[in-house]
């Protein structure tokens, strides 16, 4: 390991009892990266250097490198470049016809799960609230695409550091998951949130393409909807940060009474009518709503620091 007398060893505990001992990092270094490498004659199928470069960064890699025997096309060049604004902290740091190099300067113990998680539930709230200005005002959305790409980035980074987490318990102890085996709820919570986010997007889209006419009764319905799937994402996401088994009940219960009301808000929407699509969208939303609530329950159970009375039926 290249230790010398004097050099310093962090020591960390792990849930068994074993001592994890590694050399301590030296301020000021920068740590040797190899890059991630893909190597092709070409890129010629849309799409695919894009989640190339999107998967490398979720599952960790701090440096990629793109290689092929024939030039980049300026569609390819153009599509890498996108990909890596997509992403948070990374940049490309050397660009030729026939190579690539991208580097991810995030330091993951800066960004806690909480953290994100509440920013995504921002997000959410922003998709809703934009929703309701397009039922409110007939009129198309101002912003949809930026808030689907703000979203992505903020999964894309929580899934990165998920996959971190899992291979450093030091760090996931920094990020908000004391205990590792935490990382599964986590994981749950940010599958659902990509749910979300991708139902969401899809039904502002179809809003701002063709908002509601006036006097449409399924714009009413969806108008009275939509205040009350956003009170309960917050309510959910709440819960989910604040495990109390009180509070998770509560919760779960009017996830309940939400999914009773989504299908009246849905009966009403005629065959023409653009919130149709729309109203069916955000009961498929509320439906991951209540799987959020369900964990929000397991988190609070497994606290085990609480006890409340449920009234016998």
């Amino acid at each position: 390991m290249n230790l010398r007398p004097g050099d310093l060893i962090v020591f960390d505990q792990n849930d068994d009892g074993t001592l994890y001992l590694k050399p301590a990092p030296v301020p000021g270094a920068v740590p040797e990266c190899t890059p991630f490498l893909v190597q092709a004659r070409s890129f010629d199928t849309p799409g695919v250097l894009h989640r190339l470069i999107v998967g490398a960064y979720r599952v960790g890699h701090d440096a990629i490198e793109i290689r092929t025997d024939v030039p980049l096309s300026a569609e390819r060049t153009e599509e890498l470049l996108n990909a890596a604004r997509g992403l948070l902290g990374v940049s490309v740091v050397a660009q030729e016809p026939n190579r690539v190099v991208l580097q991810n300067f995030i330091d993951p113990s800066k960004y806690g799960l909480p953290q994100l998680v509440q920013r995504m539930k921002m997000i959410l709230v922003a998709f809703l609230e934009e929703m309701e200005e397009v039922v409110r005002r007939r009129a198309k959305g101002r912003r949809p695409a930026n808030l689907e790409e703000e979203a992505n980035k903020v999964l894309a980074l929580l899934v990165r550091q998920l996959f971190l987490a899992s291979r450093d318990w030091a760090l996931a102890r920094r990020i908000g998951s004391p205990d590792p085996r935490q990382l599964l709820e986590w994981r749950v919570a940010v599958h659902s949130l990509e749910e979300l986010s991708a139902l969401f997007a899809e039904a502002l889209a179809t809003l701002a393409a063709a908002p509601p006419a006036k006097n449409d009764p399924a714009a009413e319905a969806l108008a009275t909807f939509l205040p009350e799937l956003k009170g309960q994402l917050k309510d959910v996401v709440d819960s989910l940060m604040h495990p109390s088994l009180d509070h998770a009940c509560g919760v779960y219960h009017a996830g309940g009474a939400l999914d009773a009301a989504a299908p009246t808000a849905r009966g009403s929407a005629g065959r023409g009518s653009a919130a149709r699509p729309v109203t069916v969208l955000l009961r498929r939303g509320a439906v991951c709503l209540g799987l959020l609530a369900e964990l929000a329950i397991d988190r609070a159970v497994a606290a085990g620091t609480e006890t409340i009375l449920v009234e016998a039926a």
